[in-house]
């Protein structure tokens, strides 16, 4: 146990090393922690015995839970709003024409059985969120044209999709499938999928909502129960468990919360810890003195899918939508696989042992961690200089506002003081009043009152004033943000009345170029404003 404990704190303490150094080399930080897990396997240096695929099935699903929840979670859906649909094609009818199109090549021109062609199809139809996040984030990849949503969306919604068409290829394999049965299937695995993750996403928003948590580590615990719940309940009874994970880490991702922060960074580092331990144990599982067997098939298997199979399903769905080329071209060259094809390829390894294609339980494994190794290094290293090659970098834009843990408001620095008897502000109204530069009185407590001031407002004996300035502190019972409105903002144009505005929440000010503006209901929000909000 304790040499255990050893090794896993040793590897954890290399993986979060790796990450920078692999930042420097321009290596994807996955493709690292895979040929990690390679080198202390057993056919690397320290010869760590493990190859135990129905184990390493259990612990993977279990970090795809966490990956794909928070893989919604992290979905800005204002930003992804307007590119919805293209996603849900490309995550839907593109992960079927992609395992279409693959399965016919591994049948016609490899020469394999039709049956494993198309399982080989499936279980690498889907693009791998957890690599498209860290790429885009890590190599700040500002795309235009909504590009970098849109990869977000299809790549975190689109696992779904392939798991139920392996589920369907495996049922084939097995010899248990009937019209009946794969209509059944196909009707459970989607509406109950979808059905149970509205519901579990509606009854946690109202825990969240009426149920006060005795501390944050309480509210953070009911997330991950909820996160594994969402996966739990709908596979019992016959749903998609991933696609229900999705929806609820969306709908969870999307709700205004209090102190969002600390959730944010909990998942962050729970993820980063699924997704460190899920690649490693995948490079440990592996045997590369097996991948000789197997390395042909692989990679001819690998160029045609990232060449011709994934641009081809691209180009036909995407453009009925008008999109630009190199919208497309950049589109199809990051779809890249990952821990999801990998997980899959571990089920139909299992799935395949007791079948009349046992033979093809290891080669399914071993070529489908072959071609993820491929798409990770070509297509991870490549993607930040393909972008700049097919000018879709625009420095106006910004990667991280497409993430939910990214914050447009920001804190402000508070000064409270209260007005004693002998104060020189007393009885002259604030537009008389010099207050230091960058400083504004946000607020004014007058007894049980509490008035926004403006200029002609008088200032009394006692009175409470709240300046802020930027920066960040907290006032007991006051909290004012400042949100910067910038042109993908939906505020602008709407005049202060028309915005339904959250409960206990105020705009006190607008800071408008050089000038401040005390605003009524009749003023309008421009583009370049900066709102003073008052959450009492």
């Amino acid at each position: 146990m304790t040499s255990a404990l050893l090794i896993l704190s040793f590897v954890l303490i290399l993986c979060i090393m790796l990450t920078k150094v692999s930042n420097k080399m321009g290596m994807p930080m996955l493709l690292a922690f895979i040929i990690l897990g390679m080198l202390f396997g057993s056919d690397g240096i320290f010869k760590i015995p493990f190859d135990n695929s129905i184990i390493m099935e259990q612990i993977a699903t279990i970090a795809l839970i966490f990956i794909i929840f928070y893989g919604g979670f992290g979905t800005k859906w204002d930003t992804a709003k307007p590119i919805v649909v293209k996603a849900v094609v490309l995550s839907t009818l593109g992960v079927i024409l992609t395992a279409l199109f693959v399965g016919l090549f591994c049948y016609y021109i490899l020469k394999l059985p039709i049956l494993i062609s198309f399982l080989i199809g499936s279980v690498i139809s889907s693009t791998d969120a957890a690599s498209v996040f860290s790429i885009l984030r890590s190599k700040k990849l500002n795309l235009k044209d909504g590009t970098a949503p849109l990869l977000e969306f299809e790549s975190g919604s689109n696992d779904p999709a392939s798991y139920m068409l392996t589920i369907i290829m495996l049922t084939l394999i097995t010899g248990d499938f009937s019209t009946g049965s794969f209509l059944y299937m196909l009707f459970t695995q989607i509406v109950f999928g979808l059905l149970a993750g509205a519901l579990i996403a509606y009854g946690a928003v109202k825990i969240l909502k009426y149920y006060n948590f005795s501390s944050d580590g309480m509210r953070m615990i009911f997330f991950v129960a909820v996160a594994i719940l969402s996966y739990a309940l709908p596979t019992f009874i016959g749903g998609n468990g991933l696609l229900s994970a999705y929806i609820v880490g969306i709908v969870l991702g999307n709700t205004k919360l209090e102190d969002k922060k600390p959730l944010v960074y909990f998942f962050d580092g729970v993820t980063d810890l699924m997704q460190m331990g899920l690649f490693f144990l995948l490079g440990l599982l592996s045997f590369p003195s097996h991948f000789s067997d197997y390395i042909y098939v692989a990679i001819a298997i690998a160029v045609f899918l990232t060449f011709i199979a994934r641009p081809l399903a691209s180009f036909i769905l995407m453009t009925p939508f008008k999109a630009p080329l190199n919208q497309q071209l950049l589109v199809s060259f990051a779809g890249l696989r990952g821990a999801a094809s990998i997980v899959f390829a571990i089920m139909a390894q299992n799935g395949l042992k007791n079948s009349d294609f046992s033979n093809y339980a290891d080669a399914i494994f071993n070529i489908v961690f072959i071609i993820v190794l491929f798409s990770i290094l070509l297509q991870g290293s490549l993607l930040p200089w393909a972008s700049k090659k097919l000018k879709m970098i625009d420095d106006s834009e910004d990667v991280m506002k497409t993430f939910t843990d990214y914050s447009d408001e920001s804190p402000v620095k508070f000064i409270k003081s209260v007005l004693s008897n002998q104060h020189p502000w007393i009885d002259k109204p604030v537009k008389e009043i010099t207050l230091p530069p960058d400083t504004i009185i946000a607020l004014l407590q007058r007894k049980n009152e509490k008035i926004v001031p403006k200029g002609n407002t008088i200032l009394r004996e006692n009175d409470i004033l709240i300046m802020c300035a930027k920066a960040g502190d907290n006032v007991e019972g006051v909290k004012i943000s400042e949100k910067q409105i910038d042109n993908t903002s939906q505020l602008i144009g709407k005049k202060v009345a028309e915005i339904k505005a959250e409960e206990n929440m105020l705009i006190v000010m607008i800071q408008r170029n050089n000038n401040v503006i005390i605003p009524r209901g009749n003023t309008v929000i421009e583009n370049g404003d900066v709102l003073i909000i008052n959450h009492t």
